[in-house]
């Protein structure tokens, strides 16, 4: 029966669902401006954090970073660019104590070769050292193995925006060039890409729609399809792929989140130098998996879950176990069932890994993505959008890879659309969904596999 009409057939039970349901999702999508501290630091805002194996390298790792949500592809002649006072950070635990065993360190720095133009370029760009990139930006990466600090490479560039046919002619060769082999066998871009997140925003901050279901809401419109509302958007990207053997202790799973810090003391130099900053390192921003933040976290703790280390989310626990929505829905919209609390099952999804998938051996609970390394990876042509909640399954929540709808995914997984709570595993528990299924451009199938970002040139 077709989606639309198996609503209708749902009667009350349907709309009340689908209003409901949506209503979560207008806490946020993925990370994208998701506390209320973090929206005002842009540089500094972790918008996504994915961890796969790629099909076309088994033996390693890749983790992609995502920062500065919502960016404008032709926000010249000052384009986005990483923060030059900002540390951004990958985290592995491979042990299950919600503590970076292995940590890899970025930072970034900016040079002008021209100062008294106001020019980005000069003229064509065709390669990264090309004199006419005027404005440019290298990074400095080391990894923290077990306390020992080794700075793997220095002066590395940054790809460039891409600005247009007449700037950068064949920006997709161009930003190649920024991909770097370091010492170990680890590769390494850093650049502006296309956000690959999607999800109608519109609709679901739209009193929570989800267009496929319109005519299921409480206040109904015509059924409509979804409209990915990061579209034509761009992010900036640190793409790392490392060797498995140089991530996994004993346990094949590890943990990946990232995390972003600023100096407690910075003072911005107002004859448009680089800002000072001084003092400790202070975390400001985290992402692990999707969306927790977002939905889970309520408002008045959405800045305290940025700044705390995982091994410290005992303090969030409860917000997990006993959500919030889980109580408004049969005071609103009677008719309707979730699972009770304590879900468990959040629990198990979001803070300690699937047993038989991807719960590390010895475990505290946090929130991170979980991938079980030793699960080989799909091949990119028969990926399943959705995936599972168990089973040896390669996709999210076991790792999260770039075109797993995760919206979709989460939705479910909240109403207890999931076999861990098998007495909610029906339609419409199960059949949510915001209507958009896949990224707005294709993706890559070799590293960096995020794809090329839009030109401003081209951007709508």
């Amino acid at each position: 029966m077709p989606i639309r009409k198996r609503w209708r057939a749902f009667g009350v039970a349907g709309v009340v669902a689908a209003v409901s349901m949506a209503g979560i999702v207008t806490a946020g999508a993925s990370s994208h401006r998701e506390a209320p501290r973090i929206a005002q630091d842009p540089v500094a805002d972790n918008t996504d954090t994915y961890a796969f194996v790629a099909p076309d390298a088994p033996n390693s790792v890749t983790i992609v970073g995502n920062w500065i949500p919502l960016e404008a592809p032709y926000g010249g002649p000052n384009f986005f660019r990483f923060g030059e006072d900002v540390l951004y950070q990958f985290n592995i635990d491979n042990n299950g104590d919600a503590k970076p065993e292995i940590k890899y360190q970025f930072r970034f720095h900016n040079s002008v070769r021209n100062g008294k133009t106001f020019l980005y370029n000069t003229g064509p760009v065709t390669s990264l050292g090309d004199p006419d990139l005027n404005v440019r930006q290298s990074y400095t990466v080391t990894e923290t193995r077990y306390g020992h600090v080794t700075t793997l490479a220095s002066n590395v560039p940054v790809a460039p925006a891409n600005i247009g046919p007449r700037s950068t002619p064949n920006y997709a060769a161009l930003a190649n060039l920024a991909i770097r082999a370091l010492p170990g066998g680890i590769k390494v871009f850093a650049g502006p890409r296309d956000d690959p997140f999607f999800v109608d925003l519109g609709a679901a901050f739209d009193l929570g729609g989800l267009r496929p279901l319109n005519p299921a809401h409480v206040i109904p419109l015509p059924a409509a399809a979804g409209k990915d509302n990061l579209a034509q958007f761009n992010v900036h990207s640190i793409v790392m792929q490392i060797p498995k053997s140089r991530l996994v202790n004993h346990d094949p799973t590890i943990g990946v989140w990232a995390s972003t810090y600023r100096q407690r003391t910075r003072v911005l130099d107002v004859n448009g130098h680089s800002p000072v900053v001084s003092g400790q390192w202070v975390q400001v921003s985290r992402l692990g998996m999707p969306l927790v933040n977002e939905v889970v976290i309520p408002l008045g703790a959405k800045n305290l879950f940025n700044a705390a280390p995982p091994h410290q989310d005992a303090q969030f626990g409860s917000y997990v176990l006993n959500p919030e929505f889980a109580g408004l829905i049969p005071k609103l919209y009677p008719g309707v069932s979730v699972p009770p609390n304590p879900r468990t099952d959040l629990a198990t999804i979001f803070l300690t890994g699937i047993p038989g998938l991807n719960k590390q051996k010895n475990v505290q609970p946090s929130e991170m993505i979980r991938l079980n390394t030793a699960i080989a990876p799909t091949p990119w042509a028969s990926q399943n959008r959705l995936g599972l909640l168990g089973g040896q399954m390669d996709g999210f929540p076991n790792g999260r890879r770039l075109g797993d709808d995760v919206l979709d995914i989460e939705l479910r997984a909240l109403a207890g659309g999931t076999p861990f709570t098998p007495a909610f595993n029906h339609f419409p528990n199960n059949g949510l969904t915001d209507g958009v299924d896949h990224n707005d451009v294709p993706f890559l199938q070799q590293f960096p596999y995020v794809a090329t970002p839009v030109s401003g040139y081209d951007a709508n």
